[in-house]
This record gives C-alpha cells, sequence and structure tokens, in this order.
C-alpha cells in the first residue's frame, strides 16, 4: 500500500468528546472513525488489524474442531419469550424493532437461543453429539455506559463459540480445550504476558467461569492476581471459600484494573432444556444436550492492544497483528533518484510477501516519521539520498529508540 492512496489521513486531535485512548488514538492514525457514542467504524488500516486478530482466532478455534457458521442479526422473539430473556427486566440491553407487518424482532446481542433452535434440526441421536459451532458477527448491545472506545460498543463483531454435548465429561473436555486455546490466542496477539485466566462466578450452572482478564489501567474490573501460581480471581467472587478452593492467601493477592477481553461458561441445559433440544441415547432414551459458550470481542482485543501497548508517541502494533509489517519512508531529492531507489525497494519487499506501508508522500521528512509513530508499524524502514550513496537503509523498531543501518541486502535477507 503506497501512503498516498490512503484515503484516511492522520490527524492531531480526536474528536473533544472522545475520552479513552485507544479511540482517540486510532481515530488519530485513521484507524477507525467515530460514528456516535459507541459506534465505529473500521477504515483501511483499522480493518487490516481487526481482520488479523479475526485469523489468529479463527484458525485456533478450527483446530479443536470447530465449525464456522454466520447467523442473522435479527431474532425471532418466539425463542427469546421461551427462555424469559425477551423481558427487558432480564436482558437489559435490548435493541428491538418492528416489521412492516408489526412483527416484533430483535437485533442479536448474543446467540444461544438462535442457534440451539437451530440445532434442532441436526441433532437427534447420540451420533450427533457433540458439536461445535461458531461465528463472527455483529452483535448490538444498548449499553447505558460507551465511554471506553472499541473496548465496549453498542455496535461489534463478536466470536461465540457453542458447544453441544452428550453429557458433563464430554462438554468439560471441550470446555478446557477452548480455554487452552484461548490462553494460545491472547500469545499470538501480543497479550500473553498480562492476560491471566480469571476464576469468576459460574452462574447457578457450576461453580466457576472463566473470564480472560488483560492488565490494563483503563480497565473497568478488578482482579486479584497470585503472581507465583499464575492464579487470577475477579474481585466479585473473592471470598473465603473461593481462596481456600483455590488453594491462594489473600495477603499474597496483588489487585489490578483489568479489561475482559474473552470468557467461557457452562450453560448445562438451561437452553437446551427451554427449547427442546434433546437427543436419543445408545439405549433409546431421551437425554437433554450439555451446552457451553465461549466468547471473544476482536474489537475489544484490538482496543486492549492499543491501550496496553501505546506510548506518548502513538501506536506500538505486536507483528502478528499490525496492518503492514514495515513503514517505508522516503526522504526525497529534487532529481526523484530516492524515489526510484525506494520504489526498487518496495517492489522488492512485496515480491518477498513482506507487507509494507510506504510512505511516498511529497512532506518534511518531520511529519513522516511523526506519522510513523502514531501509527505504530514494527519497522520504520528510511531511504534517503545520503543512505542511498552506500546503497544502505535506515532500520528502526517501533520498540527501540535506536536505529541500525543495514545494506539494502542485509536489510533484504533481515525481515
Amino acid at each position: 500500500m503506497k501512503q498516498s492512496h490512503l484515503f484516511t489521513k492522520t490527524r492531531k486531535d480526536a474528536p473533544k468528546d472522545e475520552v479513552s485512548k485507544n479511540a482517540q488514538l486510532l481515530i488519530r492514525a485513521g484507524f477507525i472513525h467515530k460514528e456516535m457514542a459507541g459506534v465505529y467504524s473500521f477504515l483501511p488500516l483499522g480493518l487490516r488489524t481487526l481482520n488479523k486478530i479475526i485469523e489468529v482466532i479463527r484458525q485456533e478455534m478450527n483446530a479443536i474442531g470447530s465449525q464456522e457458521i454466520t447467523l442473522t442479526a435479527l431474532q425471532d422473539k418466539k425463542n427469546w419469550e421461551k427462555t424469559g430473556r425477551w423481558d427487558d427486566a432480564v436482558l437489559d440491553v435490548w435493541f428491538k424493532t418492528k416489521l412492516k407487518n408489526e412483527t416484533e424482532v430483535g437485533l442479536g446481542s448474543t446467540h444461544e437461543e438462535e442457534l440451539t433452535a437451530l440445532m434442532k434440526d441436526y441433532i437427534a441421536s447420540y451420533r450427533d453429539v457433540p458439536r461445535y459451532v461458531y461465528q463472527f458477527q455483529t452483535k448490538f448491545r444498548n449499553e447505558t455506559r460507551a465511554k471506553s472506545g472499541i473496548m465496549r460498543c453498542r455496535e461489534f463483531v463478536m466470536k461465540d463459540l457453542y458447544s453441544f454435548s452428550a453429557d458433563t465429561a464430554q462438554h468439560d473436555a471441550f470446555y478446557e480445550k477452548v480455554k487452552q486455546a484461548y490462553i494460545k490466542i491472547f500469545e499470538r496477539v501480543g497479550l500473553g504476558a498480562v492476560t491471566y485466566v480469571t476464576f469468576a462466578s459460574g452462574g447457578s450452572f457450576s461453580k466457576y467461569s472463566h473470564e480472560f482478564q488483560t492488565i490494563t489501567d483503563a480497565g473497568e474490573d478488578l482482579i486479584y492476581i497470585d503472581e507465583k501460581k499464575k492464579i487470577a480471581v475477579n474481585k466479585e467472587v473473592l471470598n473465603d471459600e473461593v481462596l481456600k478452593d483455590l488453594g491462594v492467601r489473600r495477603e499474597d493477592l496483588i489487585e489490578k484494573k483489568a479489561v475482559e477481553v474473552g470468557n467461557i461458561f457452562n450453560l448445562s441445559t438451561r437452553f437446551s432444556d427451554a427449547l427442546e433440544l434433546s437427543y436419543v441415547d445408545q439405549k433409546g432414551v431421551k437425554q437433554p444436550v450439555i451446552m457451553g459458550s465461549y466468547g471473544i470481542g476482536p474489537g475489544r482485543v484490538m482496543g486492549t492492544i492499543a491501550e496496553t501497548f501505546a506510548d506518548d508517541k502513538g501506536l506500538v502494533w505486536p507483528e502478528s497483528i499490525a496492518p503492514f509489517k514495515v513503514h517505508l519512508i522516503g526522504i526525497f531529492d529534487k532529481e526523484g533518484k530516492v524515489a526510484a531507489y525506494a520504489e526498487q525497494l518496495y517492489s522488492d519487499l512485496t515480491a518477498k510477501g513482506i507487507e509494507v506501508l510506504y510512505d511516498d508522500r511529497d512532506l518534511r521528512p518531520g511529519e513522516k516519521f511523526a506519522d510513523a509513530d502514531l501509527i505504530g508499524l514494527p519497522l520504520r524502514v528510511v531511504v534517503s539520498e545520503k543512505l542511498m550513496a552506500t546503497d544502505s537503509v535506515e532500520v528502526k523498531a517501533r520498540t527501540n529508540e535506536t536505529a541500525d543501518i543495514k545494506t539494502r541486502t542485509e536489510f533484504l535477507n533481515y525481515v
């Protein structure tokens, strides 16, 4: 991508009503556009990053035997009435509307009801379970407070996975697979060192659920961490019984602010009972399907990465999910020799399969460097008349203060 071709531009200031650091930086860097409070559009750079996060998640979900689908956002009122969740007093984040024939429908905030109803057409026998189904789908939640940028939105993409198992043992085995897959996901996107599997309330279905909490000052949750044992507990469930159950001492716990980037829940037969999803076992006896749900918000992950790694100059992207690996910057001469040299280097890099954002704009060097820091790609590579004289380039990692001079051949071998 040549930077002159991007319709987006960096900006010095974010909207005055934007208070979250992640949104301020992502808007200034041209990754997202704020439509209204809690609603953001993803622009070319932002969509590339979002899609890379989605692909990491997709790969790990496929690796544990899950199948990808896409469900509808419009929700059938009848299914939600069967579970008691159509009532705003039970689920208070509904967006509801009506069709022209006055039929009331909802915009899905989650998809347990719809998928459970759908699976009634495909699960009837013990031969049909287990089944693991996931999607990346737009959710709508009428949040009272939406001031955390893309970490808490009213419209957002969610990866939600649902498991349908024959019994508790089968469910528990898959639940553990998902937990390990989530750990891999957060390692791959760069959050592994600051993300903890956190014990949280299991509701009425099990003793615990598990949240994946990333340490950040922008977090809305408080968690308590035993750093030696790598155990974290959400403040909501922290009590003497839980401490004893987990084998940790209160004096060993450190309080941290964190943001929930993923969660996994046992659902037991809550939805299969209400929507009559069952199977006939090998003895001919009808049995309820045991369910679980497992969520990750790719946009929330992206916002958390922006919050966690940004510095006073701008964004800092891990290579695995950066929109481009290399930010190639040309400091041009009047004769056009540097431009020709940079164009050839750009071609050589793209031929190697390296993703490059080439700043070919006619701007002062300081403006280009400031934009590069704000956008936050892993490597900044500078070509100038002086460097070209020795067939060299200046290479600087976004996380380093100092730059290295490498010959063009050394650099091409390096990347």
